[in-house]
């Protein structure tokens, strides 16, 4: 490896160790941190892909969009909160509304903006809402372990359940990785990541099932489900890292930002979160009725 590379190696070790530390503390700490990290999350990741939309001569309605994903973070937060009274929760679905409202206002803000291209404008806007914040609040229905449905039981804020997930994801990124690297031959999905191979596939679906067997031995509800989940997670998550690609290669960039010195943008670091939660959050309500 020559210098370059090694100090190219060095950065993102840095960086990606010091992205670990932050997003694990934050989930820790407590469920208000957890929330602050949503944000967060939400906010940057929001930017970013308004950024790119910009980049193609596209207006899409920033603060309305942005407003509308905050919302919709914060409702699922307060519904799925254990206080000993329910204000928190009815505040949540009461939000549910006003996240409605904020959607089909987009189509009238259109009126007064005199922007060219007002329908993909109302697209992109509502689609950062769809693609970022919409999976961003189902994590809070995670973090209270899935099983437990607001109002009707007392759920409760579970860190390791929510790490659990995210170190699966992250498993079956390096697994990935590691694994093209040493013998990825065959082409996945050529024309969209080059080079993303089958061999580098199976090696993320492993280490990613792995890692969920060894959740499973300290986390209920066991070994095979926290398998099946980890399986689960691992092919939407490979899906979400494509789909993000396929919008790079649209707009011909190579990375979606510079916020994370090594690893890109917002959404080269959390492009398989995003697809994977949707699927790993109706696995987790499957299991909690039956």
């Amino acid at each position: 490896m020559g210098k370059n590379g090694k100090n190219s190696f060095l950065v993102r070790l840095l960086s990606g160790t010091v992205l670990f530390v932050v997003v694990v503390a934050a989930i820790l700490i407590s469920r208000y941190s957890f929330l602050a990290l949503l944000y967060v999350i939400g906010l940057g990741t929001m930017l970013e892909f308004y950024k790119l939309a910009n980049s193609q001569g596209i207006k899409p309605n920033k603060s309305l969009g942005l407003t509308t994903g905050l919302t919709l973070i914060t409702s699922a937060f307060l519904f799925t909160q254990d206080d000993s009274t329910l204000i928190q929760n009815n505040i949540g679905i009461a939000l549910l509304p006003v996240v409605m409202l904020l959607l089909f206002a987009t189509f009238i803000a259109e009126l007064f903006r005199k922007k060219e291209k007002p329908l993909v404008n109302i697209a992109v806007t509502i689609c950062s809402v769809v693609y970022i914040a919409f999976p961003l609040s189902m994590l809070n229905f995670i973090s209270v372990g899935g099983f437990d449905i607001p109002l009707l039981s007392r759920p409760h804020y579970e860190s390791w359940t929510l790490l659990s997930f995210i170190f699966i994801i992250w498993a079956n990124d390096i697994g990935a990785y590691l694994t093209g690297i040493a013998i990825g031959k065959h082409k996945m999905f050529p024309r969209i990541s080059p080079k993303k191979t089958w061999e580098g596939f199976v090696g993320g679906i492993i280490a990613a099932v792995g890692i969920g067997a060894l959740c499973g031995c300290f986390i209920s509800p066991g070994i095979p489900f926290w398998m099946g989940l980890g399986l689960i997670a691992s092919v939407f998550g490979v899906l979400g890292d494509l789909v993000e690609s396929l919008i790079k290669r649209s707009i011909g960039i190579k990375d979606s930002g510079a916020i994370i010195p090594g690893h890109g943008g917002w959404l080269d670091r959390f492009d398989s979160l995003l697809i994977a939660t949707p699927f790993v959050f109706i696995y987790f309500v499957i299991f909690a009725l039956i």
